[in-house]
């Protein structure tokens, strides 16, 4: 079975962008890089299919907005930073998507959400009723009330996986700094390969995940396998790609070999 193939057919994508994608090297926001997601994103509800985007940055566009000179270390810093920048992030989305008459909605949430049966489903219907309407819901943790992200014991690559099992997505498709899960670090090692497809998680993948280098982003490959791991088990596939440009979506969607595809297994897909 070609795996890539069945994702062209695919109705609802949850889209995760993590904060390096959304910076400049100097970590300061970058415009043109939201814009053009927000293009593609728009362009992809336009062909029908429901979009929901997790959107990590709060925290370094918050430290821009409060012109500090480097991103907070400590909890309260880092919650008063995402406190600013989530309502500028969500300003600047708003500009961006309303040029392609497309509307969006905030939903913050926290992972009490998703341990309760009555908050979560509320939160499900919540963000049914948003897709049902055409609206792409940008979905962050609510890091003024949970610093469960903050201090690394989750992430938006954790929340991503959480939102799609939610809202029994399709696919779930983590645009990163890096363009795949490979055999080994290529910033250690020249031989390393991309690994196209994953059919199984096993003690061999888990291993080879390591964490992150960056120092704007909280996740790694660990988290993203991770990630695959529990999308794969509800029934959804799940691809890391570069967030490089975001316009790669469209190739995604359309089929082509691009990153690492980790393929879920339920109902003898």
């Amino acid at each position: 079975m070609n795996f890539r193939e069945r994702i062209k057919d695919y109705k609802r994508i949850v889209v995760k962008i993590g904060t390096t994608s959304l910076t400049h090297k100097n970590g300061r926001i970058n415009l043109q890089a939201i814009e053009n997601l927000s293009w593609v994103l728009s362009d992809i509800r336009n062909q029908g299919k429901e979009v929901i985007l997790v959107s990590s940055g709060a925290i370094a566009v918050g430290t821009d907005r409060l012109a500090l000179d480097e991103r907070p270390r400590d909890i309260i810093g880092k919650q008063v930073a995402s406190a600013v920048g989530q309502g500028v992030l969500m300003q600047i989305y708003e500009s961006f998507f309303s040029k392609y008459n497309q509307k969006v909605a905030q939903i913050l949430l926290t992972k009490d959400v998703f341990d309760n049966n009555m908050t979560r489903e509320n939160a499900q219907n919540t963000l049914f009723k948003l897709l049902e309407m055409g609206v792409i819901p940008i979905v962050n943790e609510n890091d003024t009330i949970s610093t469960d992200e903050i201090q690394g014991f989750s992430d938006n690559d954790t929340l991503s996986a959480y939102v799609c099992n939610l809202v029994k997505g399709d696919i779930l498709i983590i645009l990163s700094d890096i363009d795949g899960m490979y055999t080994k670090d290529p910033n250690k090692y020249n031989d390393a390969k991309i690994i196209s497809k994953i059919v199984e998680i096993n003690d061999n993948i888990e291993n080879s995940a390591e964490g992150s280098n960056s120092l704007l982003g909280t996740g790694g490959m660990k988290t993203k396998v991770n990630s695959a791991k529990m999308v794969n088990e509800n029934g959804a596939d799940m691809i890391i790609a570069s967030g490089k440009e975001s316009s790669i979506l469209f190739k995604i969607l359309n089929g082509e070999d691009i990153g690492t595809l980790f393929v879920c297994k339920k109902d003898g897909r």
